[in-house]
């Protein structure tokens, strides 16, 4: 599931639906950083509501919240309510889910003592009652499908702190917070056993986590005959790579939807576009995507048998035109098209939206045309169809950008569009006249593709009616389902869906909700060229080589399938040789002796007599029955797995499957056994001799320290009564060493959780040292020699331990996260002192207190958002471990002070905005935390260029284009908080500091109006400032101090009206007016309550500083990179 990270916004069809985390990091749905995210993939509210069979049952719970802005809580649920059966509450988040607003959820409240696979669908707003005025009660809705990973859905930027926390706004009264929650709960048909192909004929395709987009368009291309068969068509041969080539992938997958029983798929199509896991996490627009791929597809079809096909399926042609009206001239211009974007907003149905496009626009007064010899003229422009293609695709406008916002927006206005459209309509008014009105251009509704979410995210499906019969089906990932003709047009034209009160005697007012789900692509097929598009395609398109691959990838699938139906008639038996120990021991594995996974492994049935299964090895391995001897292997106490004991007779007479029984109770386990041959002369294997009771098997790991090398030579029966002086030069043998070197002996113990290797005193008896079948005793040259005292690790524990903590870390610089800038050997149990010593030697710095490190988030594979503070750590694994993961990364910087020293700063990041000049600088104000606002203010003179040597500065605290406090010069810095509200320094003008008895100083605002929820809200954008008001003066003579203060040109200025705003309500001032008379209040203090706006009519783009900008996040385009 992808979604992006949401900017602040005010309406409910901008708003982000998530389900909260209140943890930054973590496996959270919603990764850190600007990550995208997809709706419910499999299970989403459209799918259940298709499959509802009951009445919603809907209810309002109403929660108070009495001093609310003394809850010292990050979040507060609910008491619990019951809405159809089920349990739910409300989660508020009061200051914010790390946002600058009130975050609000709908829970279910017992998700943690539910059953495994539960889900529940509910309609459901969220709203914070206005107690002063109920007309401005801030109200948003949704849907949402709930289960295990998603228990929680709602908004998280539910509406601004500063106006749910403002007294005069009317959302908190007396402290009391009153917040309602409407809920409508629909019940739910389980499909854990539907079967798409057996229901429907058809199959689904799989989500790789945030590819429905990719899915619901892949199936509208398949369900187009003509497209499917010139994709069979494109030349392909046997020795291409699906991953590496696009037409064979995408017949590989055509095939596959047209012949297999169960859903298919698409990694093989996504790697021949050259996308990698984080590729299809991402989710992308379908129409962009529609766009890439046929274009990609046009290339590859070049000079094959199927070159034109996108463009005889999906091309058609317009003209553009300007033809003047007083005078005898024209200039028109053909375009082709592929698909049409339609207008939603402001149309009503698709024959509206043509309308407007084919709209003619009047080019007269400033605007007029220059037509060449005839000069500037009153000209008619406009779009005229010169020719349709036999499938058209309408791609609705459902996003647009917003520019009083800045920020897109979706559009879920009811938008209808028929099952039969006439592009000739009305004497076919949108044709051109070089239309070639012999054909008709009677269209046939095929296919739906549908939107459901926000413009940050969601999930898209598809309704389709393949064969244009009256037979609907969606296609919603895996899933296929037949559904009616109401389903795919009326319930996803958009607009507002009504539901009734259900809770008897109660409040029965009707709740409303704004449908997110609707349809935002539709593909038409030509009437007359029906027969054609919707074709025959059978296996005689395919080409053999594809038909013989796929057919063998099947059988292969099918093998799977009855390897897994049979496994439990099978057993694994893993035998594990000497060669494996040599192998393993120094290179994969240090302790133990071997890894089971990478020894060589028998299916064997488990019916089959032991006996017969020795005849096995001996042709595998080349070994003579009567020379095999096998060991079991057992899991001791200390967590280490040691051949245990030979098999007896009496044992080897037994099946496998009893033999398997006897070794482990686990269900499904493998029998793992240890082959030991005994070489003879000339290396011959011969018999083993019997073992008697003082006889024990010990394994040898020899460790040469100069070297750093530990590597197995071999094992040896020894008695137990016996010493290890007795086997020395056996040893030495074993190792090649003189037959007299001195050796140390260690016995390799245990390791987890920590490493065990004792010396083994060579003198004391194998019995009296504990010492018993399958131990492994390490052993190395006696004591070093001068000039060998720069080696590491003298002796094995000290290697062991190394091997064992040893860590290899990657770092990156922290402003190249994604590059790794090198990598060092370390120690898990390296302290904080010993890895930035090792990071400050690597990078050439003397004073290792510079470095600062921050540690790695392995689900979001971005910098953790704090770094590491100096010495808060103990060790390196405490700085790797993110949850139950352990990173191998890590970020470092170098700071220009000790980071010690930089502890005890604080860092306020200041916008500067300078008497005269447009741009703010931005500083970083880095004091000690006890200096007060005066220190910020002289450090800011050291560093920018004031109008005049003696300007006095003050520091205000900016929060979405309102100032809201001026700091006093004696407030300290530490608790300044310059995250979520913006800095700004400024000169304080000289006409403020003169202030006559009568004058006042008051707020000035840029604001626009605009409608929203059927009321006019007014928002701010824009720098604000103080201005000085004198007794008397009028509403004429402030603009013109305002006009030369912003350098306003007259013809833009001339647009602006002037309104004096108390609590949010403009009442608009007349030239005459005295300004001075609506402010009464001597304090600046309460930002919010009285202001002078400046309200501007244009919807352009309006400029704001980065500083005061939140965090915009863009969506990467789609690529196809083969």
């Amino acid at each position: 599931m992808t979604m992006l990270t949401p900017q602040p916004l005010h309406q409910e069809d901008e708003e982000m639906l998530v389900p909260h985390s209140d943890l930054v990091e973590g496996p959270q749905p919603l990764l850190e950083g600007p990550q995208p995210m997809e709706v419910a993939p499999a299970d989403n509210a459209e799918t259940v509501e298709n499959q509802a069979n009951d009445e919603p049952q809907a209810s309002r719970y109403t929660w108070t919240i009495e001093n609310f802005s003394r809850l010292n809580v990050k979040k507060l649920y609910s008491d619990v309510f019951v809405v159809g059966g089920y349990k739910w509450r409300v989660l508020i988040f009061p200051k914010g889910n790390n946002v600058d607003y009130l975050s609000m959820y709908l829970d279910v409240a017992d998700s943690a003592n539910l059953p495994y696979g539960w889900n529940r669908y509910a309609q459901f707003s969220l709203a914070v009652v206005n107690q002063v005025h109920n007309r401005y009660t801030m109200k948003k809705d949704t849907q949402h499908q709930f289960n295990k990973r998603e228990s929680d859905w709602g908004f998280t930027s539910f509406m601004p702190l500063s106006e749910l926390y403002d007294p005069n706004k009317g959302y908190l009264v007396n402290d009391t917070c009153v917040i309602e929650a409407d809920v409508a709960v629909r019940k739910v048909i389980d499909y854990w056993s539907y079967d798409s192909k057996k229901e429907t004929g058809h199959v689904g395709l799989k989500n790789q986590g945030a590819t429905c987009y990719m899915n619901s368009l892949l199936q509208t291309l398949y369900h187009i005959p003509y497209f499917r068969k010139a994709v069979y068509h494109m030349p392909t041969t046997e020795n291409d790579d699906p991953t590496g080539s696009i037409p064979l992938a995408l017949q590989s997958l055509f095939y596959k939807l047209q012949y297999n029983d169960t859903s298919v798929a698409t990694k093989e199509l996504t790697k021949s576009f050259g996308w990698d896991t984080h590729d299809s996490f991402m989710q992308h627009d379908v129409q962009e995507f529609n766009r890439v791929l046929c274009e990609k597809l046009e290339d590859k079809m070049k000079g094959t048998v199927v070159e034109g096909t996108i463009q005889k399926l999906f091309e058609g042609h317009h003209m553009n035109y300007i033809e003047c009206i007083n005078v005898d001239f024209k200039s028109t211009r053909k375009e082709s098209f592929y698909d049409l974007q339609l207008d939603v907003k402001g149309c009503k149905d698709v024959y509206a939206s043509f309308d407007k496009y084919v709209e003619v626009e009047r080019l007269e007064g400033d605007n007029k045309y220059h037509a060449e010899e005839h000069g500037l003229q009153d000209a008619k422009k406009g779009v005229l169809f010169i020719d349709f293609p036999p499938v058209l695709q309408l791609q609705l406008k459902r996003f647009e950008y917003d520019f009083m916002r800045d920020t897109m927006v979706k559009i879920n206005d009811r938008y209808e569009f028929p099952l039969e459209l006439d592009l000739d309509r009305d004497n076919g008014k949108y044709l051109s006249p070089e239309a070639d009105r012999s054909i008709q251009n009677l269209y046939m509704l095929h296919s739906v593709l549908v939107h459901s979410g926000g413009v940050h995210g969601g999930h898209y499906h598809a309704f389709m009616r393949p064969t244009l019969s009256d037979q609907w089906y969606k296609f919603d990932d895996e899933r296929v389902t037949k559904e009616d003709v109401k389903k795919a047009l009326e319930e996803q034209y958009g607009g507002e869906e009504e539901l009734p009160q259900t809770n008897p005697g109660y409040n029965n007012t009707p709740f409303k909700f704004t449908k997110y789900s609707n349809a935002y692509m539709l593909v038409y097929v030509r009437a007359s060229d029906k027969d054609k598009i919707i074709c025959d395609v059978d296996e005689k398109d395919i080409a053999e080589h594809l038909r013989i691959r796929l057919k063998k990838e099947q059988e292969e699938k099918e093998d799977k399938k009855r390897y897994k139906a049979q496994a439990h008639l099978y057993t694994i038996v893993k035998v594990a040789r000497d060669e494996d120990l040599k192998e393993q021991i120094g290179k994969d594995i240090y302790f133990d002796l071997v890894d089971h996974d990478k020894v060589r492994d028998f299916r064997i049935q488990k019916q089959l007599p032991f006996n017969l299964f020795k005849e096995e090895v001996a042709k595998e391995f080349g070994v003579p029955v009567q020379v095999q001897r096998f060991w079991i292997w057992a899991k001791r106490q200390n967590h280490t797995y040691r051949p245990n004991r030979p098999l007896t007779p009496q044992e080897e007479a037994q099946t496998v499957g009893a033999l398997r029984e006897v070794s482990s109770k686990a269900h499904n386990a493998e029998l793992k056994l240890l082959l030991e041959i005994k070489d003879g002369l000339g290396l011959h294997p011969v018999p083993p001799p019997e073992k008697l009771k003082d006889d024990i098997l010990l394994f040898f790991k020899f460790y040469d320290p100069e070297k750093e090398e530990l590597r197995y030579v071999g094992r040896l029966f020894v008695k137990s009564y016996s010493k290890p002086i007795d086997i020395l030069t056996k040893l030495n043998e074993l190792a090649a060493l003189a037959p007299d070197v001195e050796i140390e002996l260690f016995e390799e113990i245990k390791y987890e959780p920590s490493v065990m290797c004792e010396r083994l005193d060579k003198r004391a008896s194998f019995r009296f040292s504990q010492i018993e079948d399958g131990d492994i005793i390490c052993f190395q040259k006696g004591p070093l020699s001068e000039g060998q005292e720069n080696i590491r690790f003298p002796e094995v524990p000290m290697f062991l331990e190394y091997v064992k903590n040893r860590q290899v870390v990657h770092f990156r610089a922290l402003e190249r996260p994604k590059e790794d800038d090198f990598s060092l050997d370390l120690a898990k149990n390296h302290t904080y002192d010993d890895v930035v010593e090792r990071v400050a030697k690597h990078l050439g710095l003397d004073d290792r207190s510079k470095i600062r490190l921050t540690s790695h988030n392995c689900y979001s594979q971005q910098p953790k958002p704090n770094p590491i503070k100096y010495r808060s750590v103990d060790h390196l694994l405490d700085m790797l471990v993110h949850y139950n993961q352990v990173s191998d990364t890590l970020y470092y910087e170098v700071l220009d002070i000790p980071l010690p020293e930089l502890q005890c700063l604080k860092t306020l990041k200041v916008a500067f905005h300078h008497a005269t000049k447009d741009e703010a600088l931005i500083l970083n104000i880095r004091l000690p935390k006890q200096s007060t606002v005066g220190d910020v203010l002289n450090e800011i003179k050291t560093k920018v260029e004031l109008s005049h040597p003696s300007a006095e500065l003050r520091l205000l605290e900016v929060f979405y284009h309102k100032i809201y406090k001026i700091f006093p010069i004696s407030e300290k810095i530490e608790n300044i908080n310059d995250q979520y509200w913006t800095l700004r320094a400024e000169e304080i003008p000289e006409e403020e500091k003169n202030l006559g008895a009568n004058d006042r100083l008051i707020h000035v605002y840029h604001i626009t109006k605009e409608s929203a929820q059927n009321q006019m809200q007014v928002t701010n954008f824009g720098e604000p400032f103080f201005l000085v008001i004198h007794e008397g003066e009028t509403l004429e003579n402030v603009k013109v101090r305002i006009q030369k203060r912003l350098q306003v040109p007259d013809d833009e200025f001339s647009k602006w009206k002037f309104a004096f705003l108390s609590l949010g309500r403009p009442e608009y001032l007349e030239d005459s007016d005295i300004v001075s008379s609506r402010f009464q209040r001597r304090d600046i203090y309460g930002a919010w309550e009285q202001y002078l706006g400046l309200e501007h009519s244009d919807t352009s783009p309006k400029r704001t500083y980065a500083a005061s900008q939140s965090r915009h996040t863009l969506e990467k385009p789609v690529k196809i990179y083969n």
